[in-house]
């Protein structure tokens, strides 16, 4: 049975959790519902009492304490885009092919944009792209709960010059959106979805594109594993499972765009601010 939590802006209550459109109860905790053994947890969720109809702003289905990471050059339309891009086009190839998959650290909860919310390109960027990827809903375990939307906006010039710039491409304000909730399913429920991107500017569509996450190289259940090896998360954790959706050289996103990003039918939207 899928199940569809978001987390919305209560004027009373402060951030509040919602299960399928209904308020959980005020003190419901994603973090420690993550806590409970996976077995466990379906059943702790559909036991809970639900509120009224949760009509409240929806704020990014994280809390502020726990972190989003990221996984890179999962599908070979980014292995290409980033060779295309980089002066040092073999690591890209290495990485793509290795064994070790490439993780980075994408952004604290606290920092990251809901349905809705803006976000921005870098000012010191001259080439920049929203990356639409599916996320995975990690619990402390490493066992995949779910999924949202996920925007992981980049800058391609500042990594193009440098991968070891990578963090600057990826970590500012502005530069992560999620939303607009999680679907709590199994990690083979995800295996072929359809990713969509269409960015609007000026009322007309800018670029769009589609892909399936049948297209990543890697299982998801892999993905989780590389991240929890060495690295706790007593939280949970959100992963990024990289983009199959790539902007030619001849775009970069600008002030006053619109993206949206669609995967089985959700919907995440952030203007560009």
């Amino acid at each position: 049975m899928t199940m569809f939590l978001t987390r919305h802006a209560t004027a009373d209550d402060g951030p509040c959790w919602a299960l399928d459109g209904h308020y959980l109860p005020v003190g419901f905790s994603l973090a420690a519902w993550l806590a409970l053994p996976a077995a466990q947890a379906p059943a702790a969720l559909q036991a809970m009492p639900l509120g009224e109809r949760a009509l409240a702003p929806l704020l990014a289905p994280i809390e502020d304490a726990q972190e989003a990471w990221a996984s890179g050059v999962t599908y070979l339309s980014s292995r290409m885009a980033r060779e295309a891009e980089s002066q040092t086009a073999d690591v890209y190839q290495k990485v793509y092919a290795a064994e070790r998959p490439e993780l980075f650290f994408k952004a604290a909860g606290w920092r990251v944009a809901g349905h809705g919310g803006g976000i921005r390109v870098r000012a010191d960027s001259a080439w920049d792209v929203p990356e639409p990827e599916l996320v995975l809903l990690l619990d402390t375990a490493g066992v995949i709960r779910g999924y949202t939307v996920g925007n992981d906006v980049s800058s391609r010039s500042i990594e193009g010059e440098n991968p070891l710039y990578l963090p600057q491409a990826k970590v500012y304000d502005g530069g992560c959106a999620l939303g607009p909730g999680i679907r709590l399913c199994a990690a083979q429920d995800m295996t072929d979805l359809p990713i969509s991107l269409e960015i609007e500017r000026a009322g007309a569509v800018a670029f769009s594109g589609n892909t399936r996450t049948s297209q990543i190289k890697r299982r998801l259940p892999e993905l989780a594993e590389f991240l929890f090896r060495e690295l706790s998360f007593p939280q949970g954790a959100f992963l990024f499972t990289g983009t199959g959706i790539v902007p030619g050289e001849d775009f970069s996103l600008r002030t006053g765009d619109v993206v949206r990003i669609g995967i089985d039918g959700l919907v995440l939207e952030n203007p560009v601010q």
